[in-house]
C-alpha cells in the first residue's frame, strides 16, 4: 500500500510553489516518513522555519509550525523548546539562513546542546532571492554576486556544527532519500542537539548557470562530490579533496542536554543552592 503523505500535509496548500525538480520535496518527504516510522503525534511537534526556499517547508506541514524571520530560526526555536522540553522541536534553514545572517544562533543552539533538530537544506545558493553566493557556494562558480566565479572559500558545515559543540552531526543528500529517511530517524532519537546537513539541488538558480541544467544533473553533481563516511575514512588527503563524506559524523550521548540543566538550575534557585550539573 502508497503511503499516504496527505495525513501530515496541508493539502489545501498543494500543489507546493517550490520549482519543478527541486529537492525540497524529497527532503519533506523523508522528514514526513520518519515522524511516521517513530510514531510522534503531530500535536507534538512543531516546525520552525525561516525566510529562503527552506522556509515554506512549515507552511505544508500540517503540525505547529512557525515562519520566522531571516537567520532567527534557532532562536525561535530555542524558546519553543524552552517553554516546551517535552515536545520535538524542528528547525528547518538554508544554508544562507542557517550559516550567514544566522550563522551565530547556530553556534550557540549547537553550544548550548539544546534539544532541537536542526535540518540545513543545502542547496549552495541563496536560491529564493534569485541567486546570490551563500557560504556553501562551491569556488568557482557562478552567481550574480560572483559573475566571474566564486573566489570565497566553500564551508563545511558539519564541520562548523562538531566544532560547536552539536552532539549528532550527520550528511545526507537528495540523491538517497531512504538514506535521509533513516538519518532524520536517528537525529529525532537522539536526546541534544541534532545538525543534519542536506545536500539538495537548485538547479534553477544554481544549476543553470554551472552547466547542470537539470534537477539529474544537479543531483548527479551531488553524487560525484559525496561519498559515505566508511569508504571517506579510508581514504588519503590527497584523495579526500573535493570531497564531503554522507552518515553519521559525530554521535555523543554523554554531553548533558540544555533543558535538563535549566530543570536543575531552577531547582537549585527554588533551594538556594548551587546547581549539580
Amino acid at each position: 500500500m502508497a503511503f499516504n503523505y496527505d495525513e501530515y500535509l496541508r493539502v489545501d496548500k498543494m500543489p507546493t510553489l517550490w520549482c519543478w525538480g527541486c529537492g525540497d520535496g524529497v527532503i519533506l518527504k523523508a522528514f514526513i516518513r520518519a515522524i511516521d516510522k517513530l510514531g510522534i503525534d503531530k500535536n507534538d511537534i512543531c516546525v520552525v522555519s525561516g525566510i529562503g526556499c527552506s522556509g515554506r517547508f512549515s507552511s505544508y506541514i500540517d503540525a505547529n509550525t512557525v515562519h520566522t524571520t531571516h537567520g532567527r530560526t534557532v532562536a525561535y526555536a530555542t524558546g519553543i523548546k524552552m517553554a516546551n522540553p517535552d515536545k520535538h522541536v524542528f528547525c528547518i534553514a538554508g544554508d544562507g539562513d542557517a550559516l550567514a545572517i544566522g550563522g551565530n544562533h547556530t553556534i550557540h543552539a549547537a553550544r548550548r546542546n539544546i534539544d532541537i533538530n536542526f535540518i540545513m537544506i543545502n542547496n549552495f545558493i541563496y536560491g529564493l532571492t534569485n541567486s546570490q553566493t551563500s557560504p556553501t557556494t562551491p569556488q568557482g562558480m557562478w552567481t550574480v554576486t560572483m559573475k566571474r566565479g566564486n573566489i570565497d572559500p566553500t564551508f563545511d558545515a558539519a564541520k562548523l556544527a562538531e566544532a560547536a559543540g552539536a552532539t549528532f552531526v550527520a550528511r545526507e543528500s537528495v540523491a538517497e532519500p531512504k538514506k535521509l529517511e533513516k538519518i532524520f530517524v536517528e537525529a529525532i532519537k537522539h536526546k541534544g542537539f541534532s545538525f543534519v546537513d542536506v545536500f539538495s539541488n537548485c538547479h534553477i538558480n544554481l544549476g543553470r548557470k554551472n552547466k547542470m541544467a537539470s534537477a539529474r544533473a544537479n543531483v548527479d553533481w551531488i553524487e560525484d562530490i559525496t561519498i559515505p563516511k566508511k569508504k571517506y575514512d579510508q581514504l588519503s588527503e590527497e584523495e579526500r579533496a573535493g570531497l564531503f563524506p554522507t552518515g553519521i559524523l559525530k554521535q555523543d550521548t554523554q554531553t548533558p542536554e540544555y533543558t535538563e540543566m535549566f530543570e536543575k538550575l531552577k531547582e537549585a534557585w527554588k533551594n538556594n543552592t548551587k546547581v549539580e550539573l
